[in-house]
């Protein structure tokens, strides 16, 4: 990309260009709270599709397959309230702290990501400063205004993974994501083992810490928050009917530990 030098850019997003999340049951009254960093593909028009085919934003590089279908059918469900977020992970990650070198990644999974290369400090800011901050921000006052009302909040990170990665079969059908707070995913764990028909990643294909990742450390362990990232292996949610299979599979093991998990949110 060329340097943007001291001439301000143009908007990044356009009067045609959709609104950076979206809201689900803005008026649930469940105690979960259900975030999806990684649900949406768009990209805004004045960057040509980061300069990649559409099949390539199809990909599990460009958004978490199946998982905004997955996130809507469980808030309905739960009486939740639900935020998405619309844009390709591939223009930003809604999931990295500011400071990984993957937060806009210039290669994913093989594939180089034209636009991405050689961003100067301005083209980066300009990312950050309108998806990345707007959607953690409308988080923060969703969470603020329930803890002002003394509602309780049982967070959940919502995301999905490719069935296989650099050639590597992955045998699990969700994996329970955690780092430093278990109350959840430990529950969460017990739970789905106790399913019969699932294989179960403990911190598995991913794990959390804080240089690789934003919601768990900021919005679940800073605030204090009962809290867990689930993952869902894409290839069980790509379609509509998989997406409500898993939304009702996972009321009913949401339902079932509620109890045990507000007593723990009630204890901190």
């Amino acid at each position: 990309m060329a340097d943007s030098g001291s001439h301000p850019l143009p908007p990044l997003l356009g009067a045609d260009d959709p609104a950076v999340f979206s809201l689900h049951n803005q008026h649930g009254r469940s105690p979960f709270l259900l975030l999806a960093d990684h649900a949406g593909q768009q990209i805004p028009t004045a960057l040509h599709s980061l300069g990649l085919p559409q099949h390539e934003l199809d990909r599990h590089i460009g958004w978490d397959i199946g998982i905004a279908g997955t996130t809507r059918a469980l808030a309905q469900r739960l009486d939740a309230w639900a935020i998405e977020q619309t844009y390709s992970r591939l223009l930003i990650d809604c999931n990295r702290p500011l400071v990984s070198p993957t937060l806009i990644p210039e290669i994913s999974d093989g594939t180089p990501v034209p636009a991405n290369f050689a961003l100067d400090p301005v083209q980066r800011q300009q990312r950050i400063d309108a998806i990345h901050a707007p959607y953690h921000a409308r988080i923060d006052a969703e969470l603020d205004r329930r803890r002002d009302a003394g509602q309780p909040t049982l967070l959940v990170m919502m995301h999905s993974f490719t069935p296989a990665m650099a050639g590597v079969e992955r045998p699990w059908h969700a994996g329970v994501l955690y780092h430093q707070d278990t109350r959840f995913a430990h529950a969460l764990l017990q739970a789905l083992h106790a399913e019969g028909d699932l294989v179960v990643g403990d911190n598995q294909p991913y794990s959390v810490n804080s240089s690789s990742d934003y919601a768990v450390p900021v919005h679940g362990e800073g605030r204090g928050l009962v809290h867990v990232e689930l993952e869902i292996r894409q290839d069980l949610i790509a379609d509509a009917a998989g997406q409500h299979a898993w939304a009702e599979r996972l009321e009913r093991v949401f339902r079932s530990l509620q109890p045990k998990l507000l007593e723990a949110a009630a204890a901190t």
